[in-house]
């Protein structure tokens, strides 16, 4: 889901990391606040791999496949339809690593309504999504619009939703549902994956520019990534505390239950084989042709360009 928008960067958030020799200074921009999502970054041994990162939140609106298109981040977090996009608009935007294997965007809605499926959920009521979004005209196209009222995505704020039973809205199936859970709503959430579009999200990216000139790098950053997402796996406990600090909106008992929830869009069968945050050429071919087919993009870039794997 794209949820951003800038926010002020207090220095507490930057991770600085020593080693014997100086550190390679780099910074990661979010396209979200600190949470669950991003727990592998958090949980990273940069300084291990010779890395100061400077962790850079966001919110809705934050254009991180452009900041590190332009340079002003090393570093970002985007979703692979937008990468496949930005790159037809000239954006040398690489993917290096996908934390969600198994696409977590969704429609919620209210269990009062006693839907069984996202064409249901188009059938009445008012939903809440940006239009803007590849999955939005997906469903647009499969389901049609036209028995369901329209409005802007409030982003993460499920306000609207608690006092509205007909409302439902764009979210993260492992998150927004569980936080409208401990505030006493009864939800119900369909996922995007499930309706045929399962891209990549949460993908760690550079531009083709800076990885031409240090590959090394963009190794270093994808083996610490890699560790610190086991270590998240493994553990979540540590670095969700220390995430709560950073975004106290979010309950610590729902940072645990969205840490546990997500992990088997995480870890599937796939990347046990290939390895946490691996990609392939079939998947991103398959983006590329449904992009195709939404007229999000008007020519096709190779897939094989669209990442690397290190």
């Amino acid at each position: 889901m794209q949820r951003r928008t800038f926010l002020r960067i207090p220095p507490a958030l930057t991770i600085l990391s020593a080693c014997s020799k100086s550190p390679r200074k780099i910074r990661l921009a979010l396209n979200w606040k600190p949470d669950p999502q991003f727990g592998g970054f958090y949980a990273a041994p940069y300084q291990k791999h010779g890395l100061a990162v400077e962790i850079l939140p966001g919110g809705a609106g934050t254009p991180t496949v452009q900041m590190v298109g332009a340079g002003s981040t090393e570093f970002g977090i985007v979703s692979a339809d937008e990468l496949v996009i930005a790159r037809t608009q000239g954006n040398d935007v690489v993917a290096l690593f996908a934390v969600y294997q198994t696409n977590p965007q969704g429609i919620m809605a209210h269990a009062s309504r006693k839907l069984s499926s996202l064409a249901d959920v188009l059938q009445g009521g008012t939903l809440a999504i940006q239009r803007g979004l590849p999955y939005a005209r997906l469903l647009e196209k499969k389901y049609g619009f036209a028995k369901v009222k329209v409005v802007p995505s409030p982003g993460g704020d499920i306000s609207v939703f608690l006092t509205d039973p007909n409302f439902a809205q764009q979210c993260f199936i492992v998150s927004e549902p569980l936080t409208a859970k401990h505030k006493g709503a009864d939800v119900q959430a369909f996922s995007v994956a499930d309706a045929g579009y399962n891209p990549y999200t949460t993908v760690l990216a550079t531009s083709g520019e800076s990885l031409r000139k240090d590959p090394e790098r963009a190794k270093a950053m994808v083996a610490a990534v890699r560790e610190g997402w086991r270590a998240y796996l493994d553990d979540p406990k540590p670095t969700n505390q220390r995430m709560n600090q950073l975004n106290p909106t979010m309950p610590a008992e729902v940072f645990a239950e969205v840490a546990e929830a997500q992990k088997t869009l995480i870890e599937t069968d796939e990347s046990r084989h290939n390895g946490l945050g691996s990609m392939t050429q079939e998947r991103w071919q398959t983006l590329i042709a449904e992009l195709l087919e939404l007229g999000d993009i008007r020519g096709a870039p190779a897939a094989a360009d669209c990442f690397r794997s290190l």
